[in-house]
């Protein structure tokens, strides 16, 4: 048995693949301690299972404590030291505008603050030693601040990395028990700024993440459980206590979760080229899948701050369903990007929670009905959302009903906003594209989101609301060392490249403990002169005249031309030892008979009658709009002038009328 937990901030979810069955479960996230919210889930899922923990075989976990801590700044005591005469890499950092209109807006503080920054009497040069290391003085006075983590960032370590391994050392002598990051070590390349960044981040957020990981480990040592492995920004899953040393690297391993199943389940279903777009409880994940594989970037930034690390190409907005709606001080109607989070949650949900939320304009609206408990057993409470929507429809001086659809739209528009990041901003035309909607809200909003960019076909697999859990099932463990070497002119051969290859594959190996494991390499690549590479996958032992045509054809699709008289420039060398993670039949769990039924509903300001689908609906099942489709763990609607049928493996596609 195979188990795949991933952890949102309103519910986290379960997956449990047993003999060619795909068992799911959710439970209400829990923010004061993540592990107790996982337990929970798992408890569910093997109790509809019918199983106990010592079947499960393997455990995978994705989540969102490196995510939150870095959005909140909840971050350890951390100090900084770097060459003498650049402690102040990080605040300085690019002196580029975040917005170009908007003078005063900055960017987030340095997570070390003056007071614990030190500059180490030391200088490497490109090629080795300029000034030796003093580093006696450096390492009292940072003993001296008592940090709870140390971040070393030193010229040049990328490629000479002997004073950072030095400093690091005397570091742990000193300070025994407080975590000291490398910048060698977690990024291995060049760009000080970025680097210097990114390992700060390493620092800040290992502390809190090897705590929560330990508390994790323990519960599931007492349930019977194995140890989990930690999904990766990447998509690809390591141990715990590799996880728990480099938090930078997980990232974003709640987001790399539900893009690694929603490429599994756009292959699986015959759509290898989808918008994916995952709406949870607090935000909004979209991706683009091409031929069944997610697309990959060698950095990103997360919360205004770089991370020099490869990771899926996802965009997150603050659209979820427990995304508030307000009135600004203009008088306009917003969403998000606050949330109502798991606790107390939207108001319909009867915690406590008063705000009006996405979730709730979707049941004053019909989609979500009262009758039906949300996965998890959250029961809906339509008074309290009407009430929550009409105090904002007041402020607004709108009908409760029409402030609800305008909740829903600017939700929608926010979403809109995001897939055309992705797309449009990046020379894809979405229109090629079918759309996957998953999370618990996705399909809710599915059929809007697609009117807007004018898709013409709706993907919904049938385990939509927990498809992040599942990705974490069939996701590889994986690997990645990279490393900045500057080779061009004469030093570019196929010889000195294939040579670096197998120097980084075995480093990922034995990182990986799998000496067989099969390799991918990267190659970071530019015209010499440019700022900025392009990233090309090519064989292990490539010739130059194939990496010259593999990035001059992404220049010219990039930029529309390329200059094959130009000096080639290999930046950086990326080496994965991924070994596949198993693969999933997605048949459907044992089911009860399809309940039908009506409810009235408002739609496009339109009042109207939904046919109500409760329940998995079996393969051939056709699907007629206007409908609602009420899954296990989500919900679909269906507008007028959409149509489709229900696949072998239990996904919904659907079509827009000619």
């Amino acid at each position: 048995m195979l188990l795949g937990v991933d952890v949102g901030g309103t519910f986290t979810d379960a997956v449990l693949a047993i003999d060619g069955r795909v068992i799911t479960a959710k439970a209400p996230s829990t923010p004061q301690d993540q592990s107790e919210g996982v337990l929970a889930a798992v408890g569910a899922a093997l109790e509809k299972a019918g199983a106990g923990s010592e079947s499960v075989r393997e455990f995978s976990h994705g989540m969102t404590v490196a995510t939150n801590a870095l959005l909140e700044g909840t971050g350890a005591r951390t100090a900084f030291v770097a060459t003498e005469g650049f402690t102040d890499l990080i605040a300085l950092g690019r002196q580029d505008r975040p917005e170009l209109y908007r003078l005063c807006a900055g960017r987030p503080a340095p997570l070390t603050p003056p007071e614990l920054r030190f500059g180490a009497p030391e200088r490497m040069g490109p090629d080795g030693v300029l000034r030796e290391l003093d580093g006696a003085g450096v390492v009292g006075r940072v003993a001296a601040a008592a940090p709870e983590a140390v971040a070393v960032t030193l010229l040049h370590s990328y490629r000479h990395p002997e004073h950072e391994e030095a400093l690091g050392a005397a570091l742990a002598d000193a300070l025994p028990g407080v975590h000291v990051s490398l910048s060698h070590q977690v990024v291995g390349t060049f760009r000080e700024f970025e680097r210097a960044a990114t390992t700060e981040v390493d620092a800040a957020l290992s502390p809190l993440l090897a705590g929560y990981l330990r508390r994790l480990v323990q519960r599931c040592r007492e349930a019977g459980l194995p140890e989990p492995a930690i999904m990766q920004s990447s998509g690809g899953l390591i141990d715990a206590e590799s996880a728990a040393g480099h938090a930078a690297w997980t990232v974003l391993s709640g987001p790399a979760g539900g893009a690694a199943g929603a490429a599994y389940v756009a292959r699986a279903a015959g759509a290898p080229n989808a918008l994916c777009f995952d709406m949870g409880g607090t935000s909004c994940d979209v991706c683009v899948v091409d031929d069944g594989a997610v697309q990959e970037q060698s950095s990103g930034e997360i919360a205004q701050r770089p991370l020099a690390l490869p990771m899926v190409a996802v965009h997150t907005v603050g659209a979820g369903g427990g995304s508030i709606g307000w009135r600004d001080p203009g008088g306009a109607l917003r969403v998000g990007p606050q949330s109502a989070g798991a606790d107390p949650g939207p108001a319909c949900y009867g915690r406590g929670g008063r705000e009006p939320t996405v979730t709730d304009a979707n049941l004053v609206l019909g989609y979500l009905s009262a009758d039906a408990p949300l996965a998890g057993g959250v029961s809906l409470d339509r008074a309290a959302s009407e009430r929550a929507i009409a105090g904002l429809a007041q402020a607004l001086d709108l009908d409760p009903v029409a402030c609800a659809e305008g909740i829903i739209r600017v939700a929608n528009a926010e979403m809109v906003r995001a897939l055309r990041v992705v797309t449009v901003r990046r020379g894809v035309d979405p229109r090629r594209y079918a759309l996957l909607a998953f999370g618990g809200a996705g399909p809710l909003h599915a059929a809007a989101i697609a009117d807007e960019l004018s898709i013409d076909e709706i993907v919904c697999p049938r385990a939509s609301g927990v498809l992040a859990a599942l990705g974490l099932v069939v996701s590889p463990r994986r690997r990645d060392v990279q490393r900045s070497v500057f080779l061009s002119g004469e030093a570019l051969t196929a010889e000195a490249v294939a040579g670096l290859v197998a120097e980084l594959g075995d480093q990922a190996r034995a990182q990986l403990g799998d000496s067989a494991a099969r390799l991918r390499a990267v190659y970071e690549l530019r015209y010499r002169g440019q700022a900025f590479e392009l990233a090309v996958s090519a064989s292990l032992t490539p010739a130059v005249a194939e990496l010259r045509e593999g990035f001059e054809a992404r220049h010219e699709e990039r930029y529309g031309y390329r200059d094959p008289e130009q000096e080639l420039e290999l930046v950086t060398l990326r080496v994965s030892a991924p070994v596949a993670g198993s693969g999933v039949t997605l048949a459907a769990e044992d089911a009860a008979e399809l309940q039908h039924g009506q409810r009235p509903a408002t739609l496009a300001g339109t009042p109207l009658t939904l046919h109500v689908l409760r329940g998995t609906p079996p393969p051939g099942t056709p699907i007629e709009g206007p409908s609602v489709v009420e899954l296990p763990e989500s919900t679909l609607l269906v507008p007028p002038g959409w149509s489709g049928e229900v696949d072998d493996t239990g996904t919904i596609h659907l079509r827009r009328a000619a």
